[in-house]
């Protein structure tokens, strides 16, 4: 072997190391203990403990809160990104920062500033209060979970957008309004199918977070709002049913992965620069 290939061998290695200790260990623990009992015995009950109504509610629910706040990314993130494609780049780079700005707070401190936000005593209904409105109760109800994930989620959606859309050739905007096109139909008919894999990226990454977050669910939904993290980290720190646990987690890796396996069909690097 020559020297170079020894150097790119010792080079790598460290991340070897790294994928075998934090990533393929963990999933095989999490394999291991989805298919044994607690004596350790082989065993499919785990799984089929998961066909039971409750545990099907919760599914169902985290995928419906998970698709709610997706589509709702979706929704704000398109013009947002859209327009950031307008301004020039220095403006371009300072919206980007803005946009990331609140990622660089805790997850836990931006969750219990939308608890302050929200308490029937909180700044909100605080103001309505003084211009005499009814407070409105919003905190531990199924919006305030949504609106959780949207909060933290969004820029999620709009990074790959933007990245995706400031790479789209302005000739082909300017030629279809020279040959008649509104400019809602330039961005239905040329922005929108040239922007499909920043969509599916972004769908993507909110989407997996969504579907198993758990403390925005306990924090803004007050606990009455079960989803797949919840139930999962209940049997890890309470319950200390790790089989069961482990079923749960491998139920939501395959989830994962489908949606995984989806946006690298449908995106790839010569899609216009797709973050992943």
């Amino acid at each position: 072997m020559t020297k170079k290939g020894l150097i790119q061998k010792a080079a790598a290695s460290p991340h070897i190391v790294w994928a075998v200790l934090f990533i393929i260990a963990p999933l095989l623990f999490v394999v291991y203990y989805a298919f044994t009992d607690s004596e350790g015995k082989f065993t499919f009950s785990n799984i089929g403990e998961l066909a039971q109504a409750s545990y099907l509610e919760v599914f169902l629910r985290s995928i419906c809160f998970a698709f709610l706040a997706t589509v709702i990314c979706l929704v704000i993130a398109y013009p947002i990104a859209y327009f950031m494609t307008k301004t020039s780049p220095r403006t371009q780079k300072i919206l980007i920062m803005l946009v990331m700005l609140p990622q660089w707070l805790n997850f836990l401190i931006r969750t219990y500033s939308w608890m302050a936000l929200l308490e029937d005593t909180g700044i909100i209904n605080s103001l309505l209060d003084k211009i005499g409105i009814d407070p409105i109760h919003m905190i531990n109800t199924s919006g305030a979970v949504i609106l959780g994930m949207v909060y933290n989620y969004l820029p999620y959606m709009i990074i790959p957008l933007h990245s995706v859309m400031s790479k789209i050739d302005t000739r082909l905007l300017e030629a279809a309004s020279d040959l008649g096109c509104s400019p809602f139909k330039v961005i239905t008919s040329v922005v929108l199918p040239l922007s499909v894999s920043g969509i599916i990226s972004g769908v993507t990454m909110v989407f997996v977070p969504s579907i198993s977050t758990f403390y925005i669910s306990q924090k803004l939904g007050g606990g009455n709002f079960d989803l797949i993290g919840d139930t999962i980290e209940r049997q890890f720190q309470t319950a200390y049913n790790y089989n069961l646990g482990a079923a749960m987690s491998l139920v939501l890796m395959i989830i994962i992965m489908i949606s995984m396996a989806i946006m690298n069909k449908y995106s790839g690097e010569d899609d216009g620069g797709v973050v992943v």
